[in-house]
């Protein structure tokens, strides 16, 4: 008797010069998709890979029955742009991410993220225990600052449900980063916990944390204000002292300390400046710039 699961499932995987590694990750989790669903999908997102990442792909896809279909983006757009388009390409009731090839992760871990969700979770994240100490920082402030009742933490890679991507691109044509967006859309999210951590750091990542600190929280607001809290007390500071002067009669002798409050004035000026205008570049692109990736062709592999 077929005891396989009826819900059908995709996989997109991010890839961008991972050479053979590509095909040795898509046969493993093919091969575990195989082994529990009755009907599932690949979907390899291929960012502009200029190695024998793609050629290596399809000498895997034409031996084996899982359909396989490749996403060729235009140029390369990065981590999560690409997977937006890999995304909207999957069709699956249950869509499974995998930002990296690296298998640094125990493969039952697949079917464990599905056992998950069916308990009721939209968003399941498979995570290592241990963080490094950059993302903890981050993910720290960013916890601190979110109106989310969930905790962002380091993924491996996590499986969504369709209401999840649904909800998600509801609020938003664009998704600058995922994760948050999933964090951020009100739906019940789970953790599953693998000993150890990633191997591999991805790249942009610096510009990415900015843009979520800016988008997904409050982080960007208090720092604005903190700054300009302090800029008043130190601008009230000098006219108090300069109203001591005035009425003790003593000649101004501190030309280095007022040269100093203003210099210090300024730069509080335009940290506030460089915020603000941090915020209009968000609004900017996520107003104006709807598609934010462009995909060159789609190649679907079948045996």
């Amino acid at each position: 008797m077929n005891t396989k699961e009826k819900n059908f499932v995709s996989a997109v995987v991010y890839l961008h010069n991972d050479g053979t590694r590509a095909a040795e990750f898509c046969a493993a989790v093919a091969a575990r998709l195989a082994e529990h669903f009755a009907q599932y999908e690949l979907v390899a997102v291929d960012d502009a890979c200029t190695d024998d990442t793609v050629e290596a792909l399809r000498a895997w896809g034409r031996e084996q029955d899982a359909p396989l279909t490749i996403l060729h983006m235009s140029l390369h757009h990065g981590l999560e742009n690409a997977m937006n388009a890999g995304l909207d390409a999957a069709i699956g009731d249950y869509v499974y991410e995998f930002d990296s090839t690296v298998l640094c992760w125990p493969q039952e871990l697949i079917f464990a993220a599905y056992r998950k969700a069916l308990e009721g979770n939209d968003i399941v994240s498979v995570c290592p225990s241990a963080t490094r100490s950059g993302s903890e920082l981050f993910y720290r402030i960013f916890n601190a600052n979110s109106h989310s009742p969930y905790r962002l933490r380091t993924d491996a890679f996590r499986l969504v449900t369709r209401r999840a991507i649904n909800r998600v691109h509801a609020s938003s044509a664009h998704l600058p980063y995922r994760k948050a967006a999933y964090a951020a859309s009100g739906l019940k999210m789970a953790d599953l916990e693998f000993a150890g951590r990633l191997t591999e750091k991805p790249a942009g990542r610096f510009s990415l944390a900015i843009d979520s600190l800016a988008l997904y929280t409050d982080a960007g607001f208090k720092a604005s204000m903190g700054i300009t809290l302090c800029m008043l007390a130190l601008a009230l500071a000098e006219l108090l002292y300069t109203l001591v002067i005035f009425f003790t009669g003593h000649p101004v002798a501190g030309w280095t300390t007022t040269m100093f409050v203003i210099t210090v004035g300024f730069a509080g000026l335009f940290a506030v400046l460089s915020i603000a205008v941090k915020y209009l570049s968000l609004l900017v692109d996520l107003t104006f710039k709807q598609q934010k990736y462009l995909v060159e062709s789609i190649e679907k592999i079948q045996k």
